[in-house]
């Protein structure tokens, strides 16, 4: 496949609110329609939904990857190189905390990426990455 298309993605939130002002204002997503009970937002050229769901009492289960723990699940894209350095200074300024900061995973290895992690007010559990070859995303 060559050609790349928007993915849909809906997600759960326990707090409708406090998640449309974090997806808003935090991260500055643009936000298309919205009802009662979801909000859909331009997520990078894709579409996101959060949808209400009330809270849910399951642990976030992590598994070891280049010697940290990552969060399963978790969703995001994979941004150009400068907008991801560019990402990551917005949200260090607006005092978001990650579960990983933002570092360069494989360095110097084939799939050399810079990578972090951190959660929306839902616990959601998110990773923006950029590859420094992005020939390289797909390859073993």
């Amino acid at each position: 496949m060559s050609k790349i298309s928007p993915f849909h993605l809906a997600i759960p939130v326990h707090n409708l609110e406090a998640c449309r002002n974090f997806y808003t204002n935090i991260l500055n997503f643009e936000e298309g329609r919205s009802g009662d009970h979801w909000v859909d937002y331009n997520f990078f050229g894709h579409q996101l939904v959060i949808h209400y769901k009330p809270k849910s009492k399951e642990d976030l289960h992590t598994n070891t990857v280049d010697g940290k723990d990552v969060p399963v699940p978790h969703f995001g894209v994979v941004l150009d190189w400068k907008i991801f350095q560019e990402f990551a200074e917005l949200l260090k300024s607006k005092g978001i905390i990650f579960i990983i900061e933002p570092y360069i995973r494989f360095e110097g290895q084939v799939g050399e990426q810079a990578t972090m992690f951190f959660k929306d007010p839902s616990g959601n559990a998110l990773e923006f990455k950029a590859f420094k070859d992005m020939s390289q995303l797909f390859t073993k």
